[in-house]
């Protein structure tokens, strides 16, 4: 019931993270403040289709 997601920078697009969600507990789509490399700063990172 895994399933493997993407998370995407909401300022520079880019896809850094990957991660695992279980899709029949967390229905709603994933959003973490994460670092990004490219922006070289603390961003939100929200769940992409892989």
């Amino acid at each position: 019931m895994r399933d493997i997601i993407l998370l995407q920078c909401t300022e520079c697009k880019n896809k850094n993270y990957s991660t695992m969600k279980n899709k029949k507990n967390t229905t709603e789509k994933l959003q973490m403040s994460k670092y990004c490399r490219s922006c070289r700063k603390h961003t939100a990172h929200k769940e992409t289709k892989a």
